[in-house]
């Protein structure tokens, strides 16, 4: 495991049927980063907990999803965003199960959307995605986070653990197919 101090909250909304996942992203990523809530269900518009961090980080909450609306993320020094005093909130589902989190959830509806830019090539094979630039929720957001606290070292380790890990699933998917 990869021990992060990362500058900048994350909050993951998880779909409750992601919970159960064994391939899934986001155990490695909550335990590996210092500051990550992880809040589970499918409806987050009456979510006490949510609400309260939302009232906390007020204009400073930043949901990361690609929206008509969404900036995208980048090393322009205009496009800064306080990263010690904000949020980062992530969907953690399958693409669907996002949107349905999302379009369900009136209280994700006003914030900021920002998304990453094209060109991000997906480690995560184990799980396959038709979405083009589709990554998972660990990888999505150490790229996020690398753009916005500008350190793109920081980060490597874990994406590195990451694709060690989902090699480990995919020599048992191979030996499976072979037996």
């Amino acid at each position: 495991m990869t021990n992060i101090k990362n500058q900048m909250n994350v909050i993951v909304l998880q779909h409750f049927n992601e919970v159960s996942q064994t391939k899934g992203s986001l155990t490695l990523l909550a335990n590996s980063l210092e500051h990550c809530t992880v809040i589970i269900g499918e409806n987050f518009s009456d979510n006490k907990e949510l609400n309260q961090l939302l009232i906390r980080y007020k204009n400073n909450a930043y949901l990361l999803y690609p929206h008509q609306h969404s900036q995208t993320l980048n090393d322009d020094k205009n496009n800064v965003i306080d990263f010690k005093n904000s949020c980062l909130i992530i969907l953690d589902g399958t693409w669907r199960k996002a949107y349905r989190m999302f379009m369900l959830s009136k209280n994700l509806h006003p914030l900021q959307k920002v998304e990453l830019p094209n060109g991000y090539k997906s480690f995560y094979d184990v799980r396959k995605t038709t979405v083009t630039n589709g990554l998972s929720t660990l990888e999505a957001c150490c790229y996020a986070l690398e753009i916005i606290e500008r350190d793109n070292k920081k980060y490597q380790k874990l994406i590195t653990n990451f694709k060690l890990f989902n090699d480990f699933l995919l020599s048992y998917t191979l030996k499976d197919k072979i037996s």
